[in-house]
């Protein structure tokens, strides 16, 4: 019978001397054989047990001060935004559904009005060409000053002056313009710049009123034209007195009317048949009666004008070359009409556009700026790998630089948006009262039915809501975009 060894017993896993068998082992002498170490399996049940009897681990130390610290701060705030927005909100929509006097339901009676009411129809009309033409052309032209502004050495200077109507009032800059577009070109600068450039091509002088006397027996009036009853001929003068306007009334250079003398060729004089005080001799020229400068005479023979020429300050004139023959003077339908005087900007027919050319003036630096400040941020390689494989200017910008640039043009035109929804100043300013109606928009119309003496506030709530929706949609979208740049 062999016996059992004593020795020392091999660790777990370990050889066995060769002529001997391992014996069993406890569970308690296995654990205490294993040396301890980072052998231990810590996915091993035993490890896990051990985890959930030691608890969770310790939190890590709040820095700063508490959350209800912070919400003490944010509270005025809160309570400011509620008291000017959320409240107002609220109380315009509860308010539009009663009548003008707030005491009587009416439903969505006011909602009803706005599509019906001609003037609020109005209203909506000129709101749909705000928002079609003026952020298309405040943007466009946006785009156009920030391309200039890389293109020319006084960029600077150029910003300035595109950008400092900013720096103005919407109320003083309705001011400005409501001179600007004054009828008289003397007062309004629009009309005193187009006269101007129209008197480079035609300085010819109106008479509007003047006329041949009632019993002149030798002029005659013939659809709007004054002509001579008879037939003339070349050497004989012609006399042309006029009256129907006063002589203080006459232009500057105007010189004492020059009688008519006999020559060879066909000529005589226009002038004014009257002089202050009285006196004289009608249809002759006396000393003290004035010439008519400017006026366009024409010379006819059988329906068909043969000469042209104009009167001199002393109001004589002739025709040089004409054959012999006879002829009828005539002084055309254009010398008794009024002057130039420039455009109606403020009537019905143009009254909206110039006020849109006012929001223009005013917003194009704002869109200026935002756009040229996307215009630094585009990557220069990529315009010049494109000139280099031989793309034109207009190709550059086209295909390259408008791409590039479309999440700040989205942004300027959607924020334009929201401006011409909320005009009101510029309206209110330029538009006298006489076309106030037909430049009407939701914001001014609201105002008006509420306060401006229609003392309808229900119809006036209702406005607002309703300006209130259309306006929601592009803020919401400015929002995202605004979400989407911080998290990109």
């Amino acid at each position: 019978m062999t016996e059992r060894s004593d020795g020392p017993r091999a660790p777990r896993g370990g050889t066995v001397a060769a002529g001997t068998s391992p014996e069993p082992q406890d569970n308690a002498t296995a654990t205490a054989a294993v040396p301890p170490g980072p052998a231990r399996d810590s996915h091993s049940p035993a490890s896990a047990a051990a985890a959930a009897k030691s608890g969770p681990p310790p939190k890590a130390p709040r820095l700063g001060p508490s959350p209800r610290l912070a919400l003490w701060f944010v509270l005025p705030a809160l309570i400011i935004l509620g008291a000017l927005v959320i409240y107002p909100i609220i109380y315009s929509l509860y308010r539009s559904f009663f009548d003008a006097t707030g005491q009587t339901f009416v439903g969505v009676q006011n909602y009803g009005t706005i599509f019906t009411n001609p003037g609020t129809l109005t209203t909506i009309r000129n709101n749909l060409i705000w928002v079609v033409v003026a952020p298309i052309l405040v943007t466009t032209l946006g785009l156009i000053f920030a391309v200039l502004t890389e293109r020319i050495k006084w960029a600077t200077a150029f910003k300035l002056i595109v950008f400092m109507p900013m720096a103005v009032s919407l109320m003083a800059s309705g001011v400005i313009f409501r001179l600007v577009y004054e009828q008289d070109p003397d007062k309004g600068m629009a009309n005193a710049v187009l006269t101007s450039v129209r008197d480079v091509f035609d300085s010819g002088q109106g008479y509007p009123g003047i006329h041949p006397r009632d019993n002149d027996a030798t002029l005659a009036e013939q659809n709007g034209a004054v002509v001579t009853r008879q037939p003339v001929q070349p050497g004989t003068p012609v006399s042309l007195p006029l009256v129907g306007v006063r002589p203080d009334a006459l232009p500057a250079d105007v010189a004492p009317a020059k009688a008519p003398a006999a020559g060879g060729a066909l000529g005589g004089t226009v002038w004014l048949d009257f002089a202050l005080g009285g006196g004289g001799t009608s249809g002759q020229v006396d000393g003290n009666e004035k010439g008519l400068p400017g006026i366009t005479v024409e010379a006819v023979q059988n329906g068909e004008v043969k000469g042209t020429t104009t009167t001199t300050a002393d109001g004589a004139f002739t025709f040089a070359g004409l054959p012999a023959g006879d002829y009828t003077v005539r002084l055309p339908q254009s010398n008794f009409e009024a002057p130039f005087n420039g455009i109606s900007w403020l009537g019905p027919a143009l009254i909206t556009p110039a006020i849109i050319g006012a929001f223009i003036w005013v917003w194009a630096g704002f869109a200026m700026v935002l756009i040229a400040a996307g215009l630094a941020s585009i990557p220069r390689d990529a315009l010049e790998a494109a000139r280099m494989d031989g793309a034109t200017e207009w190709q550059v910008f086209r295909k390259i630089t408008v791409p590039l640039l479309s999440p700040v043009l989205v942004v300027v035109f959607v924020t334009m948006i929201i401006n011409t929804l909320k005009v009101f100043d510029l309206v209110f300013v330029i538009a006298p009262g006489s076309v106030q109606s037909q430049a009407n928009v939701i914001a001014l119309e609201m105002w008006r039915v509420s306060f401006g003496g229609g003392g309808n506030e229900g119809l006036g709530s209702a406005l607002a809501i309703f300006l209130l929706i259309l306006v929601l949609p592009f803020m919401i979208i400015n929002v995202r975009r605004f979400r989407r740049e911080q998290q990109s």
